[in-house]
């Protein structure tokens, strides 16, 4: 640690956050309660942001997409000028692991908070990286990382390694520009793919080929040194849980991790640091067998050179605000602790909330968000984001809506906490993760800590069950919720008449001589569900195939419970919320944990047929037209690939619906689409 009398910079007074979303938001917390005004950046989609409310002063820097704006380092720069902000936060994606941007930060003389350009060249090579890292002594899983890239000279190598193979963007991250390929027959397609997905999301398409270990686990190691020598670990992350290698849930500390294990791996990452002279937040990827908790082996990835989107869990068990070390770091302050100082305390969790449809292989998501609500915050629980309701998920960028995490004093508690906090999230307007992250926390293989980055795959008969009518609760609670919306609407149209307290006025179902009733029909799929409603004296008498209750409700307006309902089927009380989408005539119905979409089958509304008519095949988001895969004319088999389709830096393969024929591609590789723009004709054999 630093000498008595060493002198360092005092902390800047303003700084420029060049992100957006849940990270931009994020920084702001922190600097505020430092006293550091912050300014904003946002392009033309993101004029209304959040995290552009937030901050003291914020600047427009081009038109929406990421290519034109936020990834255009001369406009972050010409807006530091301006705003006369003394240094740049870079988040995580976009520039903040760009060499270039961190050169000429330096050049402006910017203090960019991050490492030293030089220590972002060295691991944005996914390949240099691992020859750092060989020289340092740091274990290497075995593979290709040369910088020859002639495709059957790595389709060579691949043969060489022995399949399963991982296929990596030599650059990039995120879980863009992998592929898995399980044989060589497969290899040049996926390399091509790969290759593609990469130069979208980090402009190369250089790539490594790896070892793919059947049954893995994704361990990472926080570290953070100073720009006096200082360098410490705060301890491990487990990010195992994935889907198309990306992270879905972390948690820290890892399952099974011995302390002397950790003091190993902690040990390697600072080794690892130390190798390219790194200064600031920084992440250490290692790739463990599934006995790693018995053998301890374990190998290098790569390094992220930047603070990670899963940080905060390690900030819940540590203590420790890893935004507030980087503006110290930053502004040449030692670091806050010495290895010694920092500890563990209990565990905690991060479920990353997408608007994505886990049941079509997570396929994003965009629309506006017609209702949103939080779990309560609390020193046990937190949420990171930059979406509110009525904000838009566009096609532009990352579908992440929020991180939800959770603490508590061990894993099981955790758990529990998390099962809770996801139950109260409701998100209504895009389809969303949260019932399959209720799923997976509650999956024996998660919930025993069996973990490897395959667990998804190896429980999807838990997590992607049969898809079944909702219980008969549902259709009751939907019911009552619609009655008592008919009952409060009467109530405020009597109120505004000229006799408000008319008994004509009164949307109690009264009928002389007659006993009341009326049937509400819903939809669940294809089949009808009719609720008869029978009024009574003291609610209504619901009957639903043979299942009949006596239904009371109420609308709950304080406590944690506002905005939802509690309603009374015979001696159960329940508590849901009911959200009413009009012009789709659907109900979104949170119970017990669950969102269930049923449709009012009002036959007063009228509702427009969606999607594609004819043997047409739609876009299920704007995008553009990377290959065609067919020939028209050309007779294919149900799931054959189609055409290729770009989308929020992924591709998505659109395929034939059943056994056919093409009969005409509507546009062509590289035309830009709409949402729901009709791609293919295509003609369904008899």
């Amino acid at each position: 640690m630093p000498m008595a009398g060493e002198r360092f910079c005092p902390m800047f007074t303003k700084i420029l956050i060049a992100n957006r979303g849940e990270i931009a938001c994020r920084v702001i917390r922190t600097a505020r309660r430092m006293g550091v005004r912050t300014v904003a950046v946002f392009s033309e989609a993101d004029a209304n942001a959040r995290h552009v409310r937030l901050a003291d002063e914020a600047v427009c820097i081009g038109p929406p997409a990421a290519r034109d704006s936020y990834l255009i380092a001369e406009r972050m720069l010409d807006a530091v000028r301006r705003t006369g902000a003394q240094a740049v936060h870079p988040g995580y994606g976009f520039l903040s692991e760009n060499e270039r941007f961190a050169d000429a930060c330096a050049a402006a003389g910017i203090v960019f908070i991050g490492p030293p350009a030089a220590a972002i060249r060295a691991m944005g090579s996914k390949s240099a990286a691992k020859t750092l890292m060989a020289a340092a002594g740091v274990p290497l899983t075995p593979g290709y990382h040369g910088d020859e890239q002639e495709a059957d000279f790595l389709h060579a190598q691949a043969d060489a390694i022995g399949y399963p193979v991982l296929i990596k963007a030599a650059a990039g991250g995120g879980g863009k520009g992998m592929r898995l390929v399980e044989k060589s027959d497969d290899f040049a397609a996926a390399l091509a793919s790969c290759r593609r997905e990469a130069i979208s999301s980090s402009a190369s398409d250089q790539v490594l080929i790896e070892k793919y270990l059947r049954r893995s686990r994704h361990i990472e190691i926080q570290i953070f040194a100073d720009t006096l020598g200082n360098c410490v670990h705060l301890f491990e992350r487990d990010c195992s849980v994935q889907r198309r290698h990306q992270k879905v849930l972390e948690e820290a500390p890892a399952p099974g991790m011995t302390p002397a294990r950790r003091a190993v791996m902690g040990q390697a990452a600072v080794d690892a640091a130390r190798a390219v002279g790194y200064v600031g937040a920084g992440t250490v990827e290692f790739i463990a067998s599934d006995t790693f908790a018995q053998d301890g082996n374990f190998y290098f990835m790569e390094m992220n050179t930047r603070l990670q989107v899963e940080h905060p869990v390690t900030e819940m068990i540590t203590g420790q605000d890893l935004v507030e070390w980087q503006l110290r770091v930053a502004s040449g302050e030692p670091l806050p602790l010495r290895q010694e100082q920092l500890d563990i305390r209990g565990h905690a969790l991060e479920a990353r909330i997408y608007a994505e449809n886990p049941d079509q292989q997570f396929l994003p998501s965009t629309g506006r968000l017609l209702h949103l609500a939080r779990p309560a915050e609390s020193l046990n629980v937190r949420v990171d984001t930059g979406i509110e309701q009525g904000d838009e998920i566009t096609p532009y960028y990352d579908p992440m809506i929020a991180k939800l995490i959770v603490w508590d004093i061990d894993r099981h508690a955790a758990l529990g906490r998390m099962r809770q906090a996801l139950a109260d999230y409701r998100i209504v307007g895009v389809s969303t993760n949260i019932d399959f992250l209720s799923r997976l926390v509650a999956c024996p293989a998660f919930a025993n800590a069996d973990l490897d980055t395959g667990l998804i795959e190896r429980s999807r008969d838990f997590l992607f069950p049969a898809q079944s009518d909702p219980p008969s609760s549902v259709f009751f609670v939907a019911a009552v919720a619609g009655l008592l919306r008919e009952y409060a609407a009467a109530l405020a149209r009597a109120s505004h008449s000229g006799d408000p307290w008319s008994p004509w006025s009164l949307h109690d179902g009264w009928r002389l001589n007659i006993q009341p009733r009326r049937t509400l029909t819903y939809r669940s799929g294809d089949t009808r569900h009719e609720v008869l409603v029978a009024y009574a004296a003291d609610g209504w008498r619901l009957t639903l195939g043979n299942e009949s209750v006596l239904a009371r409700g109420r609308v709950l307006d304080s406590g944690q419970f506002a905005g939802q309902l509690a309603v009374e089927l015979d001696d159960r009380r329940l508590v849901a919320s009911v959200v009413a989408v009009t012009e789709k005539q659907e109900r979104h119905v949170f119970l017990n944990g669950t969102n269930y979409v049923i449709l009012r089958d009002d036959p007063l509304h009228l509702v427009a047929a969606g999607g594609a008519q004819g043997g047409g095949l739609t876009a299920p988001m704007p995008g553009k037209v990377i290959a065609l895969l067919a020939a028209v004319g050309q007779r294919v088999d149900k799931g054959a690939p189609l055409l290729i389709l770009e989308a929020m830096k992924m591709e998505h393969t659109i395929t034939a619906p059943k056994n056919g024929r093409v009969k005409a591609f509507h546009y062509a590789a590289g035309d830009q689409v709409a949402d729901a723009a009709e791609l293919v004709d295509f003609e369904v054999e008899p």
